[in-house]
């Protein structure tokens, strides 16, 4: 199995890539069969977001503050572990929002998406997931969609639900 090592810039991080490095191999990402992300769930996001058109399989290895969706570092064989660990397909959100001049903006997201409105008018939102339209129309100040590895964040600090990773379900 070849993998490819990434990690925050932090010294404890680095210093882990180099051993994993020193014992596992160089590889670059296009030529591994497996992408090693050490940092917190926002590094993680990043390397997803980064790596997305590779669609190779990513493990995490907490060395963040947080570490929801990470494991923790262990002292066995890093090959074995990820041959055991257990695969979760993360699916992004694909949004497409137009503002009122009729301007469009496409963005994909694998934790969450955020509107906010920008006058002093409220917003007027209609809501479609999935070609489903879910909300007709909604007024508020903005909306945030959350999908399960994005439920841990900024839907969680908005006292959102904690939504399990293999779960379809979005917040």
């Amino acid at each position: 199995m070849k993998l490819f090592f990434t990690s925050i810039n932090t010294k404890d991080a680095i210093e882990l890539k180099k051993k994993y490095q020193n014992k596992y191999g160089y590889n670059k990402a296009e030529e591994s069969n497996v992408i090693v992300a050490i940092g917190g769930d926002g590094f993680l996001l990043k390397t997803l977001h980064d790596h997305k058109d590779l669609q190779k399989p990513i493990y995490g290895i907490n060395y963040g503050s947080v570490g929801f969706l990470m494991n923790n570092e262990i002292d066995s064989d890093l090959i074995e572990t990820i041959n055991k660990s257990q695969k979760i397909k993360l699916n992004p959100l694909n949004m497409k929002a137009k503002n009122i001049n009729n301007e469009i903006f496409e963005s994909i997201a694998f934790n969450e998406v955020s509107l906010m409105r920008t006058s002093y008018q409220a917003a007027k939102l209609k809501i479609n997931i999935n070609g489903v339209e879910r909300i007709k129309e909604l007024i508020c100040d903005g909306v945030l969609v959350a999908t399960p590895a994005g439920s841990t964040a900024y839907n969680l600090s908005a006292h959102g639900s904690i939504i399990p990773l293999d779960s379809k379900l979005l917040a």
